[in-house]
């Protein structure tokens, strides 16, 4: 399963960040259009410094990007990492089917056997 092209440290990052909720909702909200880091603070119930560490282990994963525009940073969803973890979870669903498949194989045989 090479076809997703990131190394597994880089999968663990990426599962590691989308593992909490508020990090989902801030890629959620980057993705559709880029959002400076006060805007994303405003959003949650916790510090803009909290929010800059979520944006953090975000933009390590590479799931999104900051750059400055002005006194502002504006994060932006990285499309192209969302596409190699598409492809990573296509490939571990073509898994999953194969060997579903295998295993109706094996209960229709049994089943013939009978």
């Amino acid at each position: 399963m090479v076809a997703y092209k990131l190394s597994e440290h880089e999968v663990d990052q990426v599962f590691q960040a989308l593992a909490d909720s508020t990090r989902r909702d801030i890629f959620s909200r980057t993705i559709e259009s880029g959002c400076s880091i006060s805007t994303l603070a405003s959003q949650y119930d916790m510090s803009f410094a909290a929010v800059q560490k979520h944006v953090t282990v975000l933009e390590r994963a590479e799931l999104v990007t900051k750059t400055r525009r002005g006194r502002e940073q504006i994060v932006s969803g990285c499309v192209p990492t969302l596409l190699k973890v598409t492809a990573l979870l296509g490939a571990f669903e073509q898994l999953w089917r194969h060997r579903a498949s295998g295993i109706e194989k094996i209960l229709n045989e049994e089943g013939e056997g009978s």
